[in-house]
């Protein structure tokens, strides 16, 4: 049980650390919020990989639900985003 909790924050700051990494600018969103959007994101893109039929039956990493986890992360960040009206600067701080 504490394995699979520890697993879901690892997992989380992976996938929130790359979907920021992807997005555009600077997002001012803490440590804690990355995780959880990420690990939402990550349950998100896995439980839609497999219910579009993806099945992983040669065993490995799954890199497929990685993806669509990653790309669901970006979209769960753009929404917090937009719901806290917090604003996306450029590197020079800008917005």
């Amino acid at each position: 049980m504490i394995g699979t909790i520890i697993g879901a924050i690892v997992i989380g700051l992976v996938v929130g650390g790359l979907a920021r990494l992807i997005m555009p600018g600077k997002q001012n969103i803490g440590v804690v919020m990355t995780v959880i959007l990420g690990a939402i994101g990550a349950f998100l893109g896995t439980w839609v990989s497999y219910k579009l039929g993806y099945s992983n039956q040669n065993g490995g990493f799954k890199i497929i639900p990685f993806l669509v986890g990653i790309v669901f992360a970006c979209i769960l960040i753009g929404i917090y985003l937009g719901v806290t009206g917090r604003r996306i600067t450029n590197r020079l701080g800008r917005r």
